[in-house]
């Protein structure tokens, strides 16, 4: 984190710039490169190469400089804005399905803004048409969520797109609304990093024309991250010796999302938030209490799982893993509500929206996540509300043959 002025990316022009508290920079130097030796699945170690900018959670957007406009000797009429400029991430296909359940199921999201991130290459981007927000429009637009995604893109693009968030190019349609996803992008389902990149530029669209687009980490985000980074090195799980890539591939990783991994989607995961309160509503990934072991706000619970994350220790991570894997703690008809009301009355806000656990495990309408029974996910259509009204299920079991829900907050009713 660097306090101060925004940097401009190597061959891009001017940033423009909002007024902030502050801005996060990441130095940029060369793409590591990748060998068969250098680490698990040839991927080379470390993190480094792309440079990411944010200007008080919001990506900065740099724009193209008119440079006929500034040689015009007389003034000239108001210039149609630039188009932006963001990295093209390829997207590509990704294999079979989770082979089932397991020990180390679930992982949790985290906030810190989603980045734009520059690769360097001259053509190596898309275009984002920024487009001015009017005055009159101006404040926050309506709030969603989306529940667990867990690579299943097509059908994140298509309920995106019947809300009316994106266009049939898969751009962001919405204007200054505001969209939050609620963690776990990859495994079990076939393009975990197409996801990711999806969401990562649908950030910086989003930003151009006003709203955000935003995300918490998930638990299978530090999975992922965890199997990234530590490969078969043993860790203490608890119950024995564990490996991360080991859990990894137990709960539905997929070898073409780990191919597919870069230095620019580590960054991105390790940045993300674990908590924040929008609305009134206190939106977690992990239907758990264990986000009360890291601090008594919102911000210490933030900073203190990115600073365990930063010490790139294989247990540490491990044990964040582990702790957001919990689930059900809101569940029980007597100690659930509590539970709820003891996050409520530490962070704030009058309800938790939560994915990480599947409805119709909440509902007790199936025993695992192969949906092997014949009733239960597909009548899922919408959010679930339980202990006493203070909590949302966003999880609809995607993976599960149900619905990967995108609600409008707040609820009616």
């Amino acid at each position: 984190m660097v306090e101060g002025s925004m940097t401009q990316g190597a061959g891009q022009g001017p940033a423009v710039r909002t007024e902030t508290l502050r801005d996060f920079r990441v130095p940029v130097t060369e793409p590591a490169a990748r060998t068969a030796s250098a680490g698990p699945y040839g991927a080379a170690p470390g993190y480094g190469g792309y440079p990411a900018y944010y200007v008080d959670g919001v990506p900065s957007v740099p724009v193209q400089p008119d440079h006929t406009a500034a040689a015009a000797s007389a003034p000239a009429p108001a210039p149609t804005p630039a188009p932006v400029r963001v990295p093209a991430l390829a997207m590509a296909e990704a294999p079979q399905e989770d082979p089932g359940e397991g020990e180390f199921e679930g992982y949790t999201p985290t906030r810190r803004d989603l980045p734009i991130i520059g690769r360097g290459g001259p053509g190596d981007t898309v275009q984002v048409q920024y487009v001015p927000q009017d005055a009159s429009t101006a404040g926050p637009g309506p709030l969603y969520v989306v529940g667990d995604v867990h690579g299943y893109l097509d059908e994140l693009v298509r309920e995106l797109q019947a809300q009316g968030l994106i266009d049939a190019e898969r751009n962001w349609s919405a204007g200054n609304a505001r969209l939050w996803f609620l963690g776990d992008f990859t495994d079990r389902g076939p393009d975990g990093i197409g996801v990711i990149d999806l969401v990562m530029r649908l950030s910086a669209e989003a930003a151009a024309a006003g709203g955000y687009c935003k995300a918490l980490m998930g638990n299978h985000e530090l999975l992922l991250i965890g199997a990234k980074r530590f490969g078969d090195t043993p860790v203490n799980s608890g119950a024995g010796t564990a490996t991360f890539q080991a859990a990894w591939l137990l709960n539905g990783g997929q070898r073409a999302d780990m191919e597919r991994l870069q230095d620019v989607h580590l960054q991105w995961m390790s940045r993300l938030d674990a908590a924040v309160l929008e609305e009134d509503h206190l939106l977690l990934h992990s239907d758990t209490t264990a986000y009360l072991d890291y601090g008594d706000s919102i911000e210490d619970v933030n900073d203190t799982i990115h600073e365990l994350l930063n010490r790139n220790d294989a247990d540490i991570t491990w044990d964040l893993f582990r702790k957001f894997t919990k689930r059900f703690a809101f569940r029980d008809e007597e100690s659930g509500p509590q539970a709820v009301r003891e996050l409520l009355g530490t962070y704030g806000g009058s309800r938790v929206v939560h994915g990480h656990s599947p409805i119709p495990y909440l509902l007790g309408e199936v025993g695992t996540e192969d949906g092997d029974e014949s009733r239960g996910p597909e009548a899922v259509d919408g959010p679930h509300v339980y202990a006493e009204g203070l909590a949302i299920a966003m999880d609809g079991g995607v993976t599960m043959a149900g619905k990967l829900l995108v609600v409008r907050l707040p609820l009616n009713g």
